[in-house]
């Protein structure tokens, strides 16, 4: 991996999978890794039970807005993952690509997100030791 890594979050939407993962990994990582989130059919706002459900962990998402999937934002990172909404990225050589089979926060009640907002913090943490664990003293 490179000094700082960047990881890509892809859900078709890009409004609740992909953007708690992104928002885990801002918080979570800090800036020792750069954070990206889109879809391949942005929604007009962020699903509002995934804003909830991230609040309640003192994470504020509210700010966020989902954002189109383009070769660039692939090309400019390290690690791309989709969020097992059957989303795809263009396939470039030396990026490595997971995909996180998660359940649907669409049209779900924050009771719903919860346990898929802790499942993603789970591949988060996961993920940071594997990419860019601390540095130990």
């Amino acid at each position: 991996m490179p000094q700082k890594p960047s990881v890509l979050f892809v859900c078709v939407h890009n409004a609740g999978r992909s953007q708690m993962a992104a928002a885990w990994l801002s918080h979570l990582a800090g800036d020792r890794v750069e954070v990206r989130s889109a879809g391949s059919a942005p929604a007009d706002r962020v699903n509002p039970a995934a804003v909830a459900a991230m609040h309640e962990v003192g994470i504020d998402i509210t700010a966020e807005t989902p954002k189109i999937l383009t070769v660039d934002a692939v090309k400019a990172s390290d690690v791309c993952i989709t969020m097992g909404c059957g989303d795809t990225c263009p396939v470039f050589p030396g990026k490595r690509y997971l995909d996180w089979v998660l359940e649907d926060p669409a049209g779900q009640g924050v009771e719903a997100v919860r346990p898929i907002r802790d499942a993603i913090r789970k591949l988060v943490e996961d993920l940071i030791e594997e990419i860019a664990p601390e540095a130990t003293a």
